[in-house]
C-alpha cells in the first residue's frame, strides 16, 4: 500500500499533478493538502475511476499532521508565484517559509517518506528542507530530491525541434547543475542519440533550456506560469520513485541532491565543490540512489556553462542553508 501526499494540491501544478497521481497505478492513496479549497480538488478526484482512494485536508483540525501521518512519499508544489511589485527576496521569504513549515511536519509525522520538492527557488529550497530535517535528526539524503525533471522535458522537446525529429521522447539528454537559469546546464553533446547541432544553434537551445520559464510567462501574458508542464514533469519523476519502491530496476532521472549523503555523490562534489547539485541518479529498490558522475565527460563549452552555475548555485544553497540556521556573525 503506498500514500503519496500533494501539499499544495489546489494550485496550479497541484491541481493537475494530483490528477495524474489518481491515476497512477502505484498510488493507493492520495492525501490532499493546501490551505484551501483540498477538500474540494479531492472531491472532484475520488469520482474518478481508479484505485487511489483520496481525501483531502486543510490547516484547521490537524490537517497536515491527519495528511502526513503514513506517507511513503509527499510532493511539494506549495507556494505563490512572484506577483507585480514583489521583489525576488519577498517571494523566496515567503516560499522559503512555507517549505520550513512543511519539512517540519513531515519530520514530525512522517520522517520516512520520500520528500520531492517543487516549490522555488529549488535551489535554496532544497538546502532549507535539510536543514530542518537534520534539525529534528531525521535527515536521509537518499530520500530528499529537489525535482529539475522539467529542464530535462524541454531539453528533450526543443533538442527534438532544432534536429527535425517529430517524438522528443526517443531523446535522453542529461540536465545538471540547479533549477533556475544559468544554473542549468543542458549536456547536448551526451544526447541519446546523438544529434549534430550548428554553434549558433546549440547557443540558442541551450538558452531556450535555460529560460523556457519566460516563453510560458509571456505567452499567459505574465497571468500564470509553467504549470502543466510542471505538473507532468513532477509526475514523471514521482512515478520513478514508486516503480523503484515496488522493485523496478534501470530506472534513472536526474534530480537535485546532497551528494555527501548518497553513493557516488563524493565524486561530483570533488569537481563541483557543491554539496547540493542536480546529476543523473539511479533510483533502485529499497531507497538505494546512486549519483552518476558524468561531468568528466562533458565539452570544452559545456564546462564553461558549468562554471558560471556552480557559482550561482553555491549563493543560491548558502541563502537556503542561512535561511535556516543563520548567516555567520561578523567577526
Amino acid at each position: 500500500m503506498v500514500k503519496a501526499v500533494v501539499a499544495g494540491a489546489s494550485g496550479g501544478i497541484g491541481q493537475p499533478l494530483s490528477l495524474l497521481l489518481k491515476l497512477s497505478p502505484y498510488v493507493d492513496e492520495l492525501a490532499l493538502y493546501d490551505v484551501v479549497a483540498s477538500p474540494g480538488v479531492a472531491a472532484d478526484l475520488s469520482h474518478i475511476s481508479t484505485k487511489a482512494k483520496v481525501t483531502g485536508y486543510l490547516p484547521a483540525d490537524d490537517g497536515l499532521k491527519a495528511a502526513l501521518t503514513g506517507a511513503d512519499v509527499v510532493v511539494i508544489p506549495a507556494g505563490i508565484p512572484r506577483k507585480p511589485g514583489m521583489t525576488r527576496d519577498d517571494l523566496f521569504n515567503i516560499n522559503a517559509g512555507i517549505v520550513r513549515d512543511l519539512i517540519t511536519g513531515i519530520a514530525l509525522y512522517c520522517p520516512s517518506a520520500f520528500i520531492l520538492i517543487i516549490s522555488n527557488p529549488v535551489n535554496s529550497t532544497v538546502p532549507i528542507a535539510a536543514e530542518v530535517l537534520k534539525k529534528h535528526g531525521v535527515f536521509d539524503p537518499k530520500k530528499l530530491f529537489g525535482v529539475t525533471t522539467l529542464d530535462v522535458v524541454r531539453a528533450e522537446t526543443f533538442t527534438a525541434t532544432v534536429a527535425g525529429k517529430p517524438d522528443p521522447s526517443v531523446f535522453k539528454i542529461p540536465v545538471v547543475g540547479g533549477h533556475s537559469g544559468d544554473t542549468i546546464v543542458p549536456l547536448l553533446s551526451l544526447s541519446e542519440p546523438k544529434v549534430e547541432i550548428s554553434a549558433s544553434d546549440r547557443a540558442s537551445l541551450v538558452n531556450r533550456i535555460q529560460f523556457g520559464g519566460d516563453e510560458v510567462v509571456q505567452a499567459k501574458e505574465g497571468k500564470g506560469s509553467a504549470t502543466l508542464s510542471m505538473a507532468h514533469a513532477g509526475f514523471r519523476f514521482v512515478e520513478s520513485i514508486l516503480k523503484a519502491v515496488a522493485g523496478e530496476t534501470d530506472i534513472v532521472e536526474n534530480t537535485f541532491v546532497y551528494l555527501p549523503g548518497v553513493s557516488g555523490g563524493d565524486d561530483v562534489k570533488s569537481i563541483t565543490g557543491l554539496d547540493f547539485f542536480s546529476v543523473p541518479v539511479e533510483l533502485g529498490p529499497y531507497g538505494a540512489v546512486k549519483a552518476i558522475n558524468i561531468l568528466p565527460q562533458v565539452s570544452e563549452y559545456e564546462k564553461g556553462l558549468l562554471e558560471v552555475a556552480y557559482a550561482g548555485l553555491a549563493a543560491n544553497i548558502k541563502k537556503g542553508v542561512d535561511f535556516i540556521v543563520g548567516a555567520p556573525e561578523a567577526k
